[in-house]
């Protein structure tokens, strides 16, 4: 292979936005493969044993598949121009929006996504289609891409999103985007004047799914213009990490702050019962190492309204790196004060119940020392 890293994903695939964005503020060479149903056969399934995008290969025949491993990996061998703010508040709040755009804004991502069939049925059925076989006429691609989003669609429902919380889930995220028009007017990413890690997780959906899809497209365009302005600088090709800074002394900007008290008022009572959902299935499962992707049900709510949802133990991987993070500073006076503010309380001192780790792509409890 040449000696550019490879990009394996597709246009409207919420983690490969994440990915290509990294690489290119990074100013990472690389070219990027379509994952066609061919190309999983032949090298992701074989190389990763899961069926998920993005995955990255070195120049070294090096393949990564999380969006968070890549990045890892990737800091590792370009330790310049961080995208890891250094400053304990910066760091932390990252991390946490990390969380936050992966595992939670994938509900309106989804929602907008597949709930609007006459607005966005020709143009994401197409997409899919060129995922099947790209060179199709077009009616024949969205023929075959409505075979294939089935199973994403029928995913819907397992996130929480039913006939009776619809409204709520789009008021909540009404709300969001009013939010970000305001920090956006303001700055031009997340913590100053160039990307860090909370960029790259929140262009994952707001690109894929909420930009580029024509119903959630035109809604953005329409409420938060300064918002689909973040999202032209994110995609572009400009290496953006060699210049800008984050704001001086550990500032988070306080248009921030309503979109942290979203989280922790929507998201982490669900991370905090996924916690315990996982520490009773352990127990009904003693000789189980690798944790299923789905351990049940459970309630959660937005803007009031309740519902029923899968239970996810992912998250607990993504959360646990802001808890690490958390209880690594030798002083979380200032921390503390943000995470009051921001609705957290005490809940990154408590931690959780059990460590969890990723092998082979996997989720597996860590072995306890």
């Amino acid at each position: 292979m040449s000696g550019k890293y490879q990009l394996y994903g597709v246009e409207c695939s919420l983690y490969s936005g994440k990915a290509r964005s990294y690489l290119r503020k990074k100013g990472i060479p690389f070219d990027e493969v379509l994952a066609t149903i061919n190309v999983y056969k032949k090298f992701i399934i074989p190389r990763t044993g899961v069926q998920f995008i993005p995955v990255v290969q070195s120049p070294e025949d090096d393949v990564w598949q999380d969006t968070t491993e890549i990045i890892d990996q990737l800091e590792s061998r370009f330790p310049e121009h961080p995208v890891y703010p250094s400053t304990p508040k910066q760091r932390l709040v990252s991390l946490l929006l990390e969380t936050y755009a992966d595992e939670w804004l994938v509900i309106p991502a989804m929602h907008y996504r597949w709930n609007y069939p006459a607005t966005n049925g020709r143009f994401i059925y197409g997409e899919f289609g060129s995922i099947v076989m790209p060179n199709a006429p077009g009616f024949i691609r969205r023929y075959l891409g409505k075979k294939a989003g089935a199973r994403f669609k029928g995913a819907v429902p397992k996130l929480g999103v039913k006939a009776h919380n619809i409204n709520a889930i789009e008021k909540s995220y009404v709300s969001l985007l009013g939010d970000l028009q305001t920090h956006f007017e303001q700055y031009d990413f997340v913590l100053g004047s160039k990307p860090s890690l909370a960029d790259f997780g929140l262009i994952g959906p707001l690109y894929a799914h909420l930009y580029r899809d024509p119903a959630p497209g035109q809604l953005m365009r329409k409420k938060a213009p300064a918002l689909c302005d973040w999202v032209r600088r994110m995609i572009s090709d400009e290496v953006s990490m060699e210049a800008g800074e984050w704001l001086a002394n550990d500032e988070i900007p306080e248009t921030l702050m309503p979109v942290l008290q979203r989280m922790s008022r929507e998201q982490l009572p669900v991370i905090e019962d996924t916690d315990r959902l996982l520490a009773e299935w352990r127990t009904q499962n003693p000789g189980k190492a690798t944790i299923d992707r789905m351990i049940g049900t459970h309630e959660f709510s937005v803007e009031g309204v309740t519902a029923e949802r899968a239970v996810l133990p992912y998250v607990l991987w993504m959360y646990q790196r802001a808890v690490d993070d958390y209880h690594a500073l030798s002083d979380t006076a200032a921390v503390d004060a943000l995470l009051q503010e921001a609705g957290f309380g005490d809940a990154l001192r408590r931690g959780l119940t059990h460590r969890v780790t990723r092998e082979n792509n996997r989720l597996q409890f860590a072995a306890e020392s």
